[in-house]
């Protein structure tokens, strides 16, 4: 087991790295917010689990995300 956290496509992901949604996702307990597919994510942050990454988006911050719907920008 590997503890990079790695994209959709498999790229390595950093702090600081801009991702770009595959998917649309709807937010849970954020009053019925969508974040849309092709929305840029600036700045992720990793966290310990290389499955997940925190992200400010404009209506959400502190969103944590899978990495399974994003790919590096």
């Amino acid at each position: 087991m590997s503890d990079e956290t790695r994209d959709s496509n498999g790229t390595v992901l950093a702090d600081g790295d801009n991702v770009t949604l595959i998917k649309d996702l709807k937010v849970k307990g954020s009053g019925g917010v969508t974040l849309k597919r092709g929305t840029l994510v600036k700045n992720i942050r990793l966290t310990g689990d290389t499955d997940e990454i925190e992200a400010n988006v404009e209506k959400v911050r502190g969103l944590v995300l899978r990495v399974e719907f994003v790919k590096k920008a």
